[in-house]
Formats: C-alpha cells, sequence, structure tokens
C-alpha cells in the first residue's frame, strides 16, 4: 500500500512577528533591491529601484522613493489596516515629488480606501497610477516566514488606454493618430513574443519610452517622420549623462561586437543628454503595408540591446 504524503499546514502570521517598528524595520527590508523585484513582479512593473528612503517632502517623510526607469514612484508603506491618514500623506507625497506611479503597501486595506483608490484611477490623468497592495506572512509549520504581495487596486490601463485612443482620434492630427496606431501595435507584439520588454502607454507622438532598469536612461523607441527612420536608443539624461556617455565610449567595441551591429554614438554638445542609437533607413509609418517589417525590426534590436547594455548600465559608477 503507498503511503500518503505527509502534509502540514500553511498559516499566515501578523507582521509584527517579523518587522516590529514600520520605519525602523519594514521599510528598510521592503527598499532592498530584492523585495522591490517581487513588488514590481507582483504589480506587473519592468522594475522599482530605490532612489531614497525617509526622503523629505516638505516637513514629512515619504517611505520610499523610488524610479522606475524615468520616472517617479513613491512607496508608503504600514503594518496595519489602511488609514486617512496615510491616503493624505500619499496624495500629499504624490504632489510633492511629481510621482507617476503610487504604490500604498498595508497589512489590509478598508473597503473605503479600496474604493478611494479605484476612484483616483478612474478619475485622474493617463499617466498616473494608484495601486493598493497588501502584504502577507506565510508559514509552513517551522518554516522561515515567507513574504507575500498580493494586490488589491491597480490602474484599468486597457480601460485609460482606450481612453486615449479616443482622445486621439478625436482630436489629433492623422500623423500623431498613426502615431498612436503604430505604438499600440509594437506593444501587442511585444507582449506575445518578447514579453521581457514593457514599454511605456503609447501615446500620440514621435517616440516611446522604455525602461532599462536604472534612472537617467531609457531604451526608448523613435519615428522620425522627418528623415523617414526608425530608431531604438539608449538615451541618457540628467547632469551624469556626459560622463556615463564617455565610459560607455570606451566600451565601444566590445559592445557593438556583443550586439552584432554598429551604432550611433552621439554625445550632443549643445544639449544635456546623449545617445547610442541604431536606425532603419527608409522607414515611414505612414507606409503600413510595411509596418510588419518594422516591428519585427524594432522586437529584434530591443531585445538585443536590452540584453546586451542593461548589465553595462547598472554597473556603471
Amino acid at each position: 500500500m503507498k503511503s500518503r504524503p505527509e502534509l502540514s499546514k500553511l498559516e499566515r502570521v501578523p507582521l509584527r512577528e517579523a518587522w516590529k517598528h514600520e520605519a525602523g524595520d519594514f521599510t528598510p527590508w521592503l527598499a532592498e533591491a530584492e523585495n522591490l523585484d517581487a513588488l514590481a513582479q507582483a504589480l506587473g512593473l519592468s522594475e522599482l529601484e530605490a532612489v531614497a528612503t525617509e526622503h523629505y517632502v516638505g516637513d514629512f517623510k515619504l517611505d520610499i522613493l523610488c524610479s522606475d526607469g524615468d520616472q517617479q514612484v513613491i512607496v508608503e508603506n504600514q503594518l496595519a489596516e489602511t488609514d486617512h491618514k496615510h491616503l493624505g500623506q500619499i496624495l500629499a507625497y504624490a504632489a510633492g515629488v511629481g510621482a507617476r506611479k503610487v504604490i500604498w503597501v498595508a497589512e489590509s486595506f478598508r473597503p473605503e480606501h479600496v474604493a478611494a483608490l479605484r476612484f483616483l484611477n478612474e478619475n485622474t490623468t493617463d499617466d498616473l497610477g494608484f495601486f493598493g497592495v497588501q502584504v502577507e506572512l506565510w508559514r509552513i509549520g517551522n518554516s522561515p516566514l515567507a513574504p507575500k504581495f498580493e494586490v488589491v487596486v491597480q490602474p484599468d490601463n486597457w480601460a485609460k488606454a482606450g481612453r486615449e485612443q479616443a482622445r486621439a482620434a478625436a482630436s489629433a492630427s492623422p500623423t500623431k493618430q498613426l502615431q498612436l496606431k503604430f505604438w499600440s501595435a509594437l506593444i501587442d507584439r511585444l507582449a506575445k513574443k518578447a514579453p521581457q520588454i514593457r514599454p511605456q502607454k503609447p501615446r500620440p507622438q514621435h517616440w516611446l519610452n522604455n525602461s532599462i532598469g536604472r534612472a537617467g536612461f531609457g531604451l526608448n523607441i523613435t519615428a522620425n517622420a522627418r528623415d523617414a527612420r526608425l530608431g531604438v536608443e539608449l538615451w541618457m539624461a540628467g547632469e551624469e549623462a556626459k560622463g556615463r556617455f564617455a565610459r560607455l565610449v570606451e566600451q565601444r567595441q566590445s559592445i557593438e561586437q556583443q550586439l552584432g551591429f554598429e551604432l550611433d554614438w552621439q554625445d550632443l554638445p549643445d544639449a544635456k543628454g546623449c545617445r547610442i542609437a541604431t536606425w532603419l533607413p527608409d522607414s515611414s509609418i505612414e507606409d503600413e503595408s510595411r509596418w510588419e517589417e518594422y516591428l519585427a525590426w524594432l522586437e529584434q534590436r530591443l531585445v538585443v540591446m536590452d540584453k546586451a547594455l542593461r548589465p553595462i548600465v547598472k554597473a556603471l559608477p
């Protein structure tokens, strides 16, 4: 007779068994890279990188200021059920730092606060998103405690994208409408064929932002109508851009060998930013009969460049 497997009981544990103090214990734990990665994965974000903890916003302190590549993200956490005080705080902090994503982490969420976050997602601009995340602790027998992030509220990106497209169709020029349609087609393709590449929401403009895992950088896509060419570029912005560009130039031969193609290195002396780009000439998106060719080229270049450049960018001092 076959013996039955020995089973144990899955038990939920109060958060304060692991973290006694919110600011002294839980916030530093949550700000660690591996835990922010787990939070980003639960939310469907490409990454979250801690910029500062206990960050001053006026006379008050935001728990964690993050970046998801090129946008500010705030994380406010509680070791208890949500309350009105923290709801007010996340709004004040979001305004104070110009955040585009607001993440509220708590042990549990009151129904009133779930409704408030949903209301904000439905009635704010399309580039602003509010997330509610319940953090749980679990144990099997005498096993180590295991944290779990359970998403309670998140933006309805499908609905927001639909509103964006409707507005573009109603008010934008034919060129802008075509740009939005092209970027939407690219995002759909990447979701199926290269889900590790997750650009930001499409807009009726000639570029599409895409993170590469570090603030001040973007692996962005452009559709230049004047020059009739598509491009994928590593964009560097901010005060450190010139120095970072110079360090990458030192690795130019190695980088291009990894990629298997040459790059256009532009230090842009009259601008604050720099770019390293690859181009597909004679590629106007107005020729919709060639879109399949364009989308395949962009997918290939994005995948190769993300794989090669992401670790190099993260290793820069």
